[in-house]
């Protein structure tokens, strides 16, 4: 490969490592200081960058602290897209969502700390569903495709709902119970359910 041809790869690990240093610096700070004693100009300054390069990752404080790319929503789509045609649309996004997985595991105490942010400033919360909404719709559009349906179709968005739902239910089991599982087993776990009909689990005798 070229000198030229590497450059691109370059550029984009520096921006994403640029962006990533944003979200953790404004996520420290609102954890320390609270949401409404941190300044766009501190964050970027505890992330050794100047308010304007903030500006060109993050539209806003709270974009930053919720790490929303809107990139992210475009791969996962393709992976949805993209996965084996003998699998179901439900499997289909079980496989994509393992990419999702890895890279929270891979930075596990931001996400830890995102979590305890976003709970602790419910005045997050309308942007985070909002950004909920625009990811599960560009999933539907991605099942839609893959199935040859109309996205208005009833399938699609029963199907992205209920993978949603899994996801998050393993997310939120796994931050209140840190250290005793990994992300990945719980969503294994809670997909594997969900495809066996939720068999009722008892409690051992």
């Amino acid at each position: 490969m070229t000198s030229d041809q590497s450059r691109p790869g370059l550029r984009d690990r520096k921006k994403r490592q640029t962006r990533a240093a944003l979200s953790a610096a404004a996520l420290r700070l609102v954890a320390e200081r609270g949401l409404d004693q941190v300044t766009v100009e501190e964050i970027s300054e505890a992330a050794d960058v100047s308010a304007r390069t903030f500006f060109n990752y993050f539209p806003s404080k709270d974009e930053a602290l919720l790490g929303d790319q809107p990139t992210e929503r475009e791969v996962l789509a393709a992976r949805i897209v993209a996965a084996p045609p003998e699998l179901s649309a439900f499997d289909a996004l079980r496989l994509a969502f393992d990419d999702v997985v890895e890279a929270i595991e891979a930075d596990r105490e931001v996400w830890l700390l995102r979590l305890r942010v976003i709970a602790a400033n419910p005045s997050l919360l309308p942007r985070l569903i909002s950004g909920n909404a625009e990811t599960e719709q560009v999933i539907v559009a991605a099942v839609a495709a893959r199935l040859g349906l109309d996205p208005c179709h009833g399938h699609p968005t029963l199907v992205t709902t209920v993978a949603g739902a899994v996801f998050r239910t393993a997310l939120m089991q796994w931050v209140e119970q840190p250290g005793t599982t990994t992300l990945r087993e719980l969503t294994a776990g809670a997909f594997a359910a969900v495809s066996a009909g939720l068999p009722d689990p008892y409690a051992a005798t």
